[in-house]
């Protein structure tokens, strides 16, 4: 039994991952060898416009671009977990990681707005430092939207400042906020603040 699956997305994820269970190292390193010789040709001759629509997960369909940056963004949150299993840290600022931050920034107004529940008509700032460093701010409007701006905000109802990597792996669903609580200064409004971390992880 696995206990980390509960969903259908999560079960559809796993299949691929069960099949290999009894695949050796070896084996595993030479299919990836193999895929990415693969994935580099099939990149080299891609044609199509960015804005085409191709299947995703699930049934799902998103443009060519979409999908690309998905994969781009999958592939550095996996391999910031080889890293983090090996004790190899790194590439925590490679292309990929900038990639993963658009994606994350991307999810940010869902969480603050509607997750989190943040009051209309406020700001939220998320001050994030490290190898990739970043100051952005979720305004809630009138109607309760959230939107991700650039500007600082004055008088925000809650700021966050924290590092990158924990800010990632929070997002990512790698660590819990409580245990990622001594990398976090929180300000402004307490239940807002705990309110947008328990919502925070917005991978499957």
């Amino acid at each position: 039994y696995l206990y980390h699956v509960t969903n259908d997305h999560q079960r559809y994820m796993e299949m691929q991952v069960d099949v290999r269970r009894h695949h050796t190292a070896p084996e595993m390193t030479s299919e990836l060898e193999y895929m990415i010789i693969r994935r580099n040709r099939q990149l080299r001759n891609e044609s199509r416009d960015p804005g085409t629509k191709v299947r995703g997960p699930l049934g799902t369909e998103l443009t060519l671009e979409e999908a690309m940056r998905r994969h781009a963004f999958d592939v550095w949150a996996h391999e910031q977990d080889l890293r983090t299993t090996l004790g190899r840290p790194g590439n925590l600022d490679s292309p990929g990681a900038h990639v993963a931050r658009d994606v994350l920034l991307g999810e940010l107004p869902a969480v603050v707005a509607e997750r989190a529940d943040a009051p209309r008509s406020s700001a939220v700032v998320f001050d994030v430092h490290g190898p990739v460093e970043f100051l952005r701010t979720i305004r809630v409007d009138i109607q309760g939207r959230g939107t991700l701006e650039s500007s600082p905000a004055l008088g925000p109802a809650a700021t966050l400042t924290l590092d990158w990597e924990t800010y990632f792996r929070l997002a990512c669903g790698r660590v819990t906020p409580q245990a990622a609580q001594d990398r976090i200064k929180t300000e402004g409004d307490p239940d807002l603040t705990a309110a947008i971390l328990r919502h925070f992880t917005v991978t499957p």
